[in-house]
């Protein structure tokens, strides 16, 4: 820390002590704050990300010190990664990833993200426990906790999926249809890992949104916008089990998720545990970067003093993951984390204090990330195009080195080392158009749930992973569209940042109150900034897994009703703009 630095920080900090007396302390505390950019669903467009939030730098006088990207964040590399990632081939466009992996960009603002259901699967697999995926760009892995600046930061990658919750990660390329699917869907032994936390989370970030969220804040207004998802908020089968499970176990200060294209704030008390007082956990969802729409938002959150300037390590989760090595699981056979039922020598994997202290021994001291980026496949050339590129497999040295400090398995090389085995299992294609599939169609069934309440499988609507395009009117989003390549050309007035979340009045973490009440609370409090114009935007790729396509799509709006012209129900049937792109063109009449 230079001498200047250290002499504001003691001049503020004794200044603050003079003031403590006559409560003006507060003044002072609210210089240590952090801006953090919390993004929803990335969809590869970086660039207008990155744009955005230089506009509101700008404009609003501040400097964001971090950006949160809660999934679909679509770390292309190449060609070949293309053939990895689960959205039809027409759809599988190179982005603006690629820049910042070769070295051409540089991301301008420390970035930290999620994986979602729309990711190039084979990159990420990499770094099951995290890593660079390129300069100033990191990835939280399958599961993790890392701190900035003394927060605490944690995540889950991928999208809860029943039947694939119970299995190891077993994929790997070229996949199928099932595995290309698979490959992102959460497993239990990483919900297991993040459970042994004891200590406070301060942000956690998940694709899909914990179940049961949406009744702690305005339900109205989210079904207002939404209105398709009103059965499965009604059979409360919306979202994620496991993240529910999640979010009661760590109580963060906040929870931020996307995938369901929408934004929706809330904010939730929890029951005390024993004699503390209750914590409470502040929710944001936001929507995909797309032209006016409330996909970016700046939360302010108090730094803590004296901490390190760059990413660390957590050493309670380092120490976690060396506990629960030989728990890992790299086949698709079922498996179930010990319990306290006297059928386990172990159930908890907890950290003590001895095992974080071997974790900093382990690691010499220094529980900085260090700054080892590299590349491990070629980078796409848009002078030099490969487009019959196939899917690398490649270890990362990131994880290789990881592994030899902590004596962790890198399990996708693992799985490499079993590739015979595995691809008996899953077969082999190369995915070039076996995407148009419904999962359904290829006789998967789903294993028992370890959750009794579990009804992902059961919904009365299509399942939430089925958002594709658009979910609004047709008219609606061409209201939004920007025309051109140029950048963003924003008047003074047509972007709010705000200086914090505004969320609505806290309810307790107890059984939700009856459903009829919910339908009518107030509007939300939570402000919705508008955001900068900027260039031209494709086809927005999904937030949705294109699975389980049941005789429960009948939901959907459609431009050509069957019976009486004029007959509708309560719920409008939905026909999403370019919803084709997920279905086969010989499903499409069946489907609606």
């Amino acid at each position: 820390m230079s001498r200047s630095r250290y002499a504001t920080k003691t001049n503020t900090a004794n200044l603050a002590s003079s003031l403590t007396d006559r409560g003006l302390v507060n003044k002072i505390i609210c210089l240590h704050r952090m801006k953090i950019a919390v993004e929803g669903c990335c969809h590869g467009e970086l660039d207008k990300i990155y744009e955005t939030i230089e506009y509101l730098e700008q404009k609003e006088g501040v400097k964001v010190d971090l950006l949160l990207c809660c999934g679909d964040f679509q770390a292309v590399r190449n060609e070949g990664d293309l053939k990895c990632m689960a959205v039809p081939a027409k759809y599988r466009t190179m982005q603006t990833f690629y820049k910042y992996y070769s070295g051409e960009k540089a991301a301008p603002v420390l970035t930290i993200f999620i994986g979602g259901n729309h990711e190039a699967s084979n990159h990420l697999q990499e770094l099951p426990y995290g890593g660079w995926v390129a300069p100033n760009i990191y990835y939280l892995g399958y599961a993790g906790v890392i701190r900035y600046k003394g927060i605490r930061i944690g995540g889950l990658s991928g999208i809860f999926k029943s039947r694939d919750y119970r299995k190891g990660h077993h994929e790997f390329p070229p996949y199928n249809p099932e595995t290309l699917r698979s490959a992102y869907h959460i497993r239990n032994i990483e919900v297991f890992k993040l459970k042994q936390i004891q200590m406070p989370i301060d942000i956690f970030m998940s694709h899909d949104w914990p179940r049961g969220i949406y009744y702690y804040g305005s339900t109205k207004e989210l079904l207002r916008k939404k209105k398709f998802l009103r059965q499965e908020v009604e059979s409360n089968s919306l979202g994620s089990p496991a993240a529910e499970e999640l979010l009661a176990h760590l109580q963060p200060s906040y929870w931020f998720s996307a995938h369901l294209h929408v934004k929706f704030a809330a904010i939730m008390q929890h029951p005390p545990k024993g004699k503390s007082a209750p914590r409470v956990t502040k929710f944001l969802s936001l929507d995909k970067c797309l032209p006016h729409r409330e996909f970016l938002q700046i939360v302010d959150i108090p730094e803590r003093p004296g901490s390190s300037e760059g990413l660390e390590y957590d050493p309670e989760w380092l120490a976690i993951l060396k506990a629960t090595n030989t728990l890992q699981r790299t086949t698709p056979h079922p498996w179930n984390p010990p319990e306290n039922n006297g059928l386990h020598e172990r159930w908890d994997f907890s950290a003590s204090e001895a095992a974080m202290m071997q974790v900093v021994e382990d690691l010499s001291g220094d529980l900085g990330i260090p700054d080892n980026f590299s590349l491990t496949v070629p980078s796409y050339n848009p002078n030099k195009p490969h487009p019959q590129a196939t899917p690398s497999y490649n270890t990362n040295p990131q994880t290789t080195e990881l592994c030899a400090k902590l004596g962790l398995t890198d399990i996708y090389a693992q799985v490499g080392r079993g590739e015979d085995e595995v691809a008996r299992v899953q077969g082999s294609t190369g995915g070039e158009d076996d995407d148009d599939e419904d999962e359904d169609s290829l006789g998967s069934t789903d294993e028992p749930s370890e959750y009794p309440t579990d009804t992902s499988g059961l919904s009365g609507s299509f399942n939430p992973d089925e958002i594709t395009i658009e979910d609004e009117w047709e008219e609606e989003e061409l209201k939004a569209e920007v025309k051109g390549d140029e950048l963003f050309d924003a008047k003074a007035g047509e972007i709010h940042t705000p200086s914090r979340m505004v969320l609505p009045e806290p309810k307790c973490g107890v059984s939700p109150p009856p459903l009829p009440d919910l339908m009518n609370l107030p509007p939300p409090s939570h402000s919705t900034p508008a955001h900068a114009q900027f260039g031209a935007d494709r086809a927005a790729q999904g937030s949705g897994d294109d699975e389980d396509v049941t005789a429960a799509r009948i939901l959907k709006r459609t431009s050509i009703e069957s019976g009486d012209a004029g007959s509708r129900g309560p719920t409008p049937r939905i026909k999403r703009r370019n919803q084709v792109i997920y279905t086969a063109a010989e499903d499409d009449e069946c489907e609606g």
